[in-house]
């Protein structure tokens, strides 16, 4: 639900980073070939050329909406450990990383069902931008990211 849910919502020009499969769906697969940019997970070749890819959709102004938890979390958790790629890319280009959390998508698309959908209002909130410093790391630009988005989550759910 991440890439339909948060492209329209983001203020200004913006491209997702989307699974290379997605683009194999009907309709939809049109829609993420030119929304998005498309990575096979498995590939190292085709990650590094995500990368790159990305740093070019930033140096034209647009925003890159990248997903860290990298797949759906079907845990208890509010959110699942980040992976490295949007720090990575945060601490290359310099630019701030805008965090957003996705609500209710658990309701809408229960993580035990297979393209099953129950209507229900969704919730984005995007959160201030977390600035790159000099010295900041993947690992601390990630644990910020981290922090700020499980808290808002918890305070947002009352959990």
């Amino acid at each position: 639900m991440d890439v339909p849910v948060s492209s329209p919502a983001i203020p200004g020009g913006n491209k997702t980073i989307a699974k290379s499969e997605m683009a194999k769906f009907p309709i939809f697969g049109l829609i993420y070939k030119m929304g998005s940019v498309l990575v096979d997970r498995k590939s190292d070749k085709s990650r590094k050329e995500s990368f790159a890819k990305m740093k070019r959709v930033l140096d034209m102004g647009l925003h890159m909406c990248i997903y860290p938890e990298g797949t759906r979390n079907k845990t208890n958790e509010p959110l699942k450990p980040f992976h490295d790629g949007a720090f990575r890319l945060a601490l290359d280009s310099g630019k701030a990383i805008i965090p957003g959390v996705i609500f209710n998508t658990r309701i809408v698309n229960p993580a035990d069902k297979i393209f099953y959908l129950i209507p229900h209002r969704l919730r984005i909130d995007f959160l201030p931008p977390i600035a790159v410093t000099e010295t900041d790391t993947v690992e601390s630009l990630k644990a910020k990211a981290f922090e700020v988005m499980a808290r808002h989550y918890v305070e947002v759910n009352g959990e």
